[in-house]
């Protein structure tokens, strides 16, 4: 029987009116809504991306150092303050050395241009030695002469670079300083959180959810060990290439390569431009060879090792490998510039694993028998409901991880007995 109460607000009044003429008001108002809710939250990310950069950065490097913290919680440190510390400030020694390594050569390089920069003005002036040589050769002195003005005027903008220089530098010293507690944040709050969020759930759901943590924290510290392993590869292919050519410092540049290559896919050449025009520097000879040798590894690195390597550390498909490394750069560069596309390309792996795990898992759960395919309780008397929904959450927060199984296949707990 209809309603005939008459409508006693305007807005129940424009309820009724509309659904009497056909028009489905409610349904338009809440689309309208979320619409503007999502274009409003993609605003704001989108403010907020330099600080979502940083956040993702320090997590990943959490999530590689959190082992090395559990381990000596395990050995002898109890408790696990002393354990983020100890392990805090190995990871910042560390840091202060591979920044000692970098900085002290360009210093004595910086300082030895510094001290012999007299001696080249006075070849320069009286047409002496190979800068004399290249002067007399293209005219140079001429072509200063007429372009005095220019000279003096670009001489007075190299102020601005400088000032921009400086202020990049304390940028980064900002971004590195908070990193840095972000990490300790991290570390020394993370099991609580993580005990919160699993306090929250039921214990069926919160075994799953262990399982799955698990699986995908070993996808990406798989990750860093195959990059690693392939980073270590190219630092000694350059040393030994180097060090044969007679270049200077070819542990340096070794030390360079091995960390720039730790970016994937692109990593190779943005390390091998500047080690091939030092060597270039160095003679016409070496820079060719340099060269070769990194074209040749570039492409066996990238085609060859890491989609190989990758695919047994994280056990992904090549293929997905390398698709989630340019997807991921491309939006990163259109969200955060170099570094955003930097970070999201390192993360990009990672991430695949983690959604490799995750999509396995949904799909074993919806399947005939799941966990969410029918309810699994005490009682239940269907035979697929008790062992592949009981049978995914009958291990305790704490127990080795089953591996992820292919779609198509039984549930992880099939076959086990109740608990």
């Amino acid at each position: 029987m209809a309603d005939k109460t008459p409508p006693q607000t305007r807005r129940e009044r424009l309820w009724r009116s509309s659904e009497s003429r056909g028009i489905p008001l409610r349904a338009i108002l809440a689309t309208v809504a979320v619409v503007v809710v999502a274009y409003l939250a993609g605003k704001l990310l989108y403010r907020l991306r330099d600080v979502i950069l940083l956040m993702a950065v320090a997590g990943f490097i959490a999530l590689l150092l959190n082992p090395l913290v559990v381990y000596l919680q395990r050995w002898r440190v109890r408790r696990r303050g002393f354990a983020v510390a100890i392990v805090t400030f190995w990871a910042v020694l560390v840091f202060a050395g591979l920044s000692v390594a970098f900085g002290y050569p360009l210093v004595n390089a910086v300082t030895h241009l510094a001290d012999q920069l007299p001696s080249y003005v006075d070849q320069a002036q009286h047409g002496k030695g190979w800068i004399g040589h290249l002067i007399r050769q293209y005219h140079v002195s001429s072509w200063v002469q007429h372009n005095a003005s220019k000279i003096a005027s670009f001489a007075q903008s190299l102020g601005k670079p400088a000032l921009a220089l400086g202020k990049g530098a304390v940028s980064l010293l900002v971004a590195l300083t908070t990193i840095f507690f972000l990490v300790v944040l991290l570390l020394l709050e993370g099991p609580k959180m993580r005990a919160w969020i699993l306090g929250n759930m039921t214990q069926q759901r919160s075994a799953t959810v262990t399982r799955v943590a698990a699986q995908v924290n070993r996808a990406v510290t798989g990750y860093m060990a195959g990059n690693m392993l392939t980073s270590l590869i190219a630092g000694l292919v350059v040393f030994v290439t180097l060090m044969l050519l007679g270049v200077p410092f070819p542990f340096l540049w070794a030390l360079w390569v091995a960390l720039v290559d730790f970016l994937p896919m692109i990593g190779g050449a943005l390390a091998g431009i500047p080690t091939v025009l030092f060597a270039t520097g160095h003679s016409l000879f070496a820079g060719i060879v340099t060269l070769v040798v990194f074209l040749a590894y570039t492409q066996i690195e990238n085609h060859v090792l890491n989609p190989v390597i990758m695919s047994r550390t994280v056990r992904i498909n090549p293929l997905l490998v390398l698709v989630a490394i340019l997807v991921a750069a491309s939006i990163g560069s259109w969200i955060g510039g170099f570094f955003g596309g930097f970070v999201a390309a390192l993360l990009a792996i990672p991430a695949a694993g983690a959604t490799q795990v995750v999509m396995t898992e949904l799909w074993r759960d919806t399947a005939p028998g799941g966990m969410l395919a029918l309810p699994a309780g005490p009682g239940s008397g269907e035979a697929g409901a008790g062992t592949g929904g009981a049978g995914a959450g009958a291990e305790p927060p704490g127990a080795e991880p089953s591996g992820a199984e292919p779609p198509g296949t039984a549930p992880a707990g099939a076959g086990k007995p109740a608990t």
